[in-house]
């Protein structure tokens, strides 16, 4: 295998050197970003593995395919783009029609809280109730009381039990991160002497709680939202909900409290985040608040430097006293940074774990002066709600990768056994959010080049040096798989649709490294080895096409195989081949700006993609809908 890598990647730099001869400020970094890419963000199926068999076959010599005459006309430039951002549009909420409940007959075998005359004759006060729920809940609440003719919440014309332990329930919402004005139901006070009165307010009653109920169940097991209308970024199934089994069971239990907290997710990670946020709102805010955004070299001035300075001078410990007290007490109110500053700046820097360069940003902000407490409540709010898009159970073990970390983790038995920097999507060509089951691990993997990257990227190369595919370790092939040079297409005659196949061969220089861990989704991401590795060492690695590049390959293959890194590099050393995972392992390919660690401390991290605002401006649509309660 060594012979075969070291062979392959000398033929490679050698093709690449003589393509960028004359090109003095290329870099080695740059070019293999510029020519072969990152991961693969929007490829075809077939592109994910290349779609070949025979990894050894001879390469065609340029002689034997002679460029066709260019008998077409020159296609257009055209460029491939990824999904976009939407205006979030919730759906409007409906009228509950309750005309057919009053025309069913009286289903003698009903025995819920109170199956009795009162429930139908008080229906009858329903024929001009304006009770307004969502499509799916108003279908459920005229199906189970059409079958079920009885009260849930109302005994003897008061509320039971039953409805205290659920207004309860609602009533805590905020609690989850929920909003309780959505869950809002008028209790008739008992004031009321006249019986046919009493009996309208109470079925009213009746029918507003379970709207209200079922919302609740809805929005605890699902979420508020619909994700996948954000962005085609977005891809999370829904989870199926028997609306008229949840009354049902309601109907029936008196552990309402316990049957609707239940609905929500049951995981850890689910209540550090309600205990963080909890935490949050009886905590005090911080009093001096930096502008997270603030960006300040030495010499350049702003009015946000006393702030940073005072924080800095607050927090001071014997050792930075010692050598910085007396330079704080005298600049502390500087707006200008001066040189005398700097070594402060970078002694604070150091002191919270970030890189000492006396440069401020909001790296340097964040770790010295914290988010806001209502940035930092927003974050955990925003996080609860993500939460909920997820299985309840996550599994164990599994992959979690938490993109604004910039982070891959393995855990199993309750433990993190694994954890990874990583490289994820360019503010262009981001990674998507969403969660899989990882299938294969690929040693010494081809790279199929998606289009997105062929038309973007390389076409116009290809344009006007047909051949350098050839040259740089490329093979091409038809639609039907028939291998053609590169040097013998007509580039020029396409646009977005390119009606080729293009892969890299292994090789040290393959974009994909020596390593491929694939959970085959549409979106066309995988975890994968780079030989990019000083990306890993930025701060901020939104680097690639969308694939996720992992810091340490060989540690996460051998986690998911349930084997060793000795066993990983003996495949490696034979050549290209790949192996199934046995185990069911769900990889989480997350985007949480607030994520709990294992032992239940929430962290805070940046906003790569502006996904939290997003996500607000969603939770605005839902909430301007939904209104006040009827």
């Amino acid at each position: 295998m060594k012979s075969f890598a070291k062979r392959s990647a000398l033929l490679s730099f050698a093709a690449l050197a003589a393509t960028l001869a004359g090109s003095p400020h290329a870099s080695a970094e740059n070019l293999f970003d510029m020519l072969f890419g990152g991961g693969v963000r929007h490829g075809p199926p077939s592109m994910r593995d290349g779609g070949y068999n025979d990894p050894y076959r001879r390469p065609a010599k340029r002689s034997e395919f002679p460029p066709p005459p260019n008998t077409r006309k020159a296609a257009a430039i055209a460029k491939i783009t990824g999904p976009t951002y939407n205006t979030y549009k919730a759906d409007p909420l409906v009228k509950v029609d309750f005309s057919s409940l009053s025309a069913a007959p009286q289903n003698a075998a009903f025995e819920p809280a109170q199956a009795s005359d009162a429930f139908h004759e008080s229906l009858a006060s329903l024929a001009d109730y304006d009770l307004r729920a969502e499509a799916a809940n108003a279908k459920a609440l005229i199906a189970y009381y059409g079958v079920n003719p009885g009260f849930i919440w109302v005994t003897d014309a008061e509320p039971n039990e039953r409805a205290r332990q659920a207004m309860r329930v609602l009533g805590d919402a905020a609690t989850y991160g929920l909003a309780p004005q959505d869950y809002l139901v008028d209790v008739p006070a008992p004031t009321s002497v006249d019986p046919a009165e009493r009996a309208k307010e109470m079925i009213r009653f009746e029918m507003a709680l379970s709207a209200r109920v079922l919302r609740y169940i809805d929005d605890a097991q699902d979420g508020r939202i619909d994700p996948n209308r954000i962005s085609g970024y977005y891809d999370f199934p829904a989870k199926p909900l028997d609306r008229e089994g949840a009354l049902k069971t309601l109907a029936r239990t008196q552990e309402v409290a316990t049957y609707l907290e239940s609905r929500h997710p049951q995981n850890a990670e689910y209540q550090a985040l309600r205990v963080e946020l909890e935490a949050l709102k009886a905590s005090e805010e911080n009093e001096i608040v930096v502008d997270s955004k603030l960006k300040l070299k030495p010499g350049e001035t702003s009015p946000e430097l006393p702030k940073l300075l005072s924080l800095i001078a607050r927090d001071l410990d014997d050792d930075m006293g010692g050598e910085y007290g007396e330079v704080l007490a005298s600049l502390v109110t500087s707006e200008t940074y001066v040189p005398e500053l700097v070594p402060v700046i970078k002694a604070a820097q150091k002191k919270a774990g970030e890189k000492d360069d006396g440069v401020v940003g909001p790296r340097t902000v964040a770790a010295l002066a914290g988010a806001s407490k209502a940035d930092r409540i927003a974050k955990v709010q925003y996080a609860l709600e993500e939460l909920r898009w997820h299985p309840s159970d996550l599994g164990d073990p599994r992959v979690f990768i938490n993109q604004p970390s910039f982070s891959a983790s393995y855990i199993e038995g309750g433990q993190e056994k694994l954890k990874m920097r990583t490289v994820i999507g360019k503010v262009a060509n981001q990674t998507s959010f969403f969660y899989d089951e990882i299938e294969q691990v690929d040693y010494n993997p081809y790279w199929g080049v998606p289009q997105s990257i062929l038309v973007n990227e390389m076409l116009p190369r290809l344009r006007r040096d047909p051949g350098y595919l050839d040259r740089a370790g490329y093979e091409v092939t038809d639609s039907r798989g028939k291998r053609i040079p590169s040097s013998a297409v007509n580039w020029g005659a396409y646009g977005a649709k390119i009606p080729y196949n293009v892969r890299q061969q292994p090789s040290e220089a393959n974009s994909l490294g020596e390593l491929k861990i694939l959970f085959p989704n549409k979106h066309a991401i995988y975890m994968h080895d780079t030989p990019q590795k000083a990306f890993f060492q930025r701060d901020n690695r939104a680097l690639s096409h969308g694939c996720v590049r992992l810091q340490d390959p060989r540690g996460m293959a051998a986690a998911v195989l349930g084997t060793s890194v000795d066993y990983v590099a003996g495949k490696l050393a034979k050549g290209h081949s790949s192996e199934k995972v046995s185990r069911k392992i769900p990889v989480y390919v997350a985007y949480f700006t607030a994520w709990p660690d294992l032992s239940g401390k929430v962290e805070f991290f940046d906003d790569v993609y502006g996904r939290d605002d997003r996500l607000r401006q969603a939770l605005e649509a839902v909430a301007a809908v939904r209104g006040p309660v009827s």
